[in-house]
């Protein structure tokens, strides 16, 4: 597998991350902003066919 498509692959999780919990926030310890990651990664593990998360994602694979 070429290197590039894999990395593609990732970041486009990480830009659904920072949309959902990092975008606009201002958490005020990194305990709570290391919370709401993990409180979304049982969500986005758990609503993999979220319309809104598959859109963030194709959107950020294209790129």
């Amino acid at each position: 597998m070429d290197l590039r498509l894999w990395l593609n692959r990732i970041e486009a999780q990480f830009t659904a991350l920072r949309y959902f919990t990092l975008d606009g926030t201002d958490h005020p310890s990194h305990k709570e902003q290391g919370s709401k990651i993990r409180r979304y990664t049982i969500w986005r593990n758990k609503y993999t066919q979220d319309k809104r998360l598959r859109e963030i994602v194709a959107r950020a694979k294209v790129a």
